[in-house]
């Protein structure tokens, strides 16, 4: 992990002075080698855990200049040239690159050295880091929000901004169009379900997104003047008053690993959030074993009808509610 790759580069470069900026750090990653370093990262419940350690967070890349700019490489290699490529414009001493050989570090040290001059790699941890001085042209890795030639508007880094995901177009399929009052959006992605939501009678719909430039996407993509867009972990975010119903197609994935809790701690979150009288229409993955969350949290399951890859599920009566009676 970078905890143990960074001081090695950094007494390779005899240590950098002035301003460091960190990009796209992952919430745990060891940064005690920079203690003073500006962390960016899109995701609230990063910057949430690196303010808490006193770190400056952004939750995209100020229009400042730095001496030192370290990468952290993120899984959509577009996402991660294009992070690399402001870094270079905006450093004035040293761009370092660091990542784990399964997110594409030796991909990118390759590409990285067919533009400019790289470093020999220090490889420790199952990863490597590698650095680089600015000056090169990297105009051509730089990207940001576009619009689809579906209409919509997505970007690198984001969930399904290749396409509409399959499973919430299941989802967006199967909900009622008679949905009345308050409803959240727990994960709201670029707004592809909040915005068919808006089609139906509703007072407001709240989406509930941690990334940051999802939630721009959703701005361009959900005009509807009953939206509210929330910059929050949906798992934590409390609406002003108890909701009507609750959608989501919650995550699954802390990096590559299937981590099923977080969507166990979106189903609990729903419950949370709902008034005794509220709903809940949810999709997963069929494999993933939610079962168990949706009978704590809830007092009624429906299961819909899924397809072979997905399921859905409607939940009632959910019991935080009625606790709250």
């Amino acid at each position: 992990m970078i905890g143990s790759r960074l001081p090695l580069a950094l007494e390779a470069l005899a240590a950098p002075a002035g301003r460091v900026c960190v990009l796209h750090p992952a919430v745990g990653a060891d940064l005690s080698a920079v203690p003073g370093a500006v962390v960016v990262s899109p995701l609230v419940t990063v910057c949430d855990h690196f303010a808490a350690l006193g770190h400056a967070v952004h939750a995209a890349l100020p229009d400042e200049r730095f001496d030192t700019i370290i990468v952290c490489l993120t899984r959509a290699r577009i996402e991660a040239q294009a992070l690399i490529a402001d870094a270079m414009a905006q450093a004035d001493g040293q761009v370092i690159i660091d990542g784990q050989k399964t997110g594409g570090a030796d991909a990118m040290l390759k590409a990285l050295r067919k533009r400019c001059e790289v470093s020999s790699p220090i490889s420790k941890a199952h990863g490597k880091i590698f650095w680089t001085s600015p000056g090169a042209d990297l105009s051509a890795w730089k990207a940001g929000p576009t619009l689809h030639s579906a209409g919509f508007w997505t970007a690198p880094g984001v969930f399904s901004a290749d396409g509409v995901d399959p499973a919430s177009e299941l989802l967006a399929q199967a909900l009622p169009e008679a949905m009345v009052g308050t409803v959240a959006d727990l994960g709201a992605g670029w707004g592809y379900l909040s915005a068919h939501v808006l089609t139906r009678d509703v007072t407001a719909v709240h989406l509930v997104e941690a990334h940051d430039m999802a939630l721009q996407c959703a701005r361009h993509n959900v005009t509807d003047a009953r939206a509210r867009f929330h910059w929050a972990d949906a798992t934590a975010w409390t609406p002003p008053k108890p909701v009507d119903a609750v959608i989501m197609n919650p995550p699954f994935h802390t990096g590559r690993a299937a981590d099923p809790s977080l969507g166990r701690a979106f189903i609990a979150s729903a419950a949370r959030i709902l008034a005794p009288h509220g709903a809940m229409w949810m999709v997963a993955n069929r494999h993933l074993p939610y079962e168990g969350a949706l009978d704590q949290h809830f007092a009624k399951r429906v299961d819909l009808d899924g397809d072979t890859r997905f399921k859905l599920v409607r939940a009632e009566r959910p019991k935080t509610a009625a606790r709250r009676r």
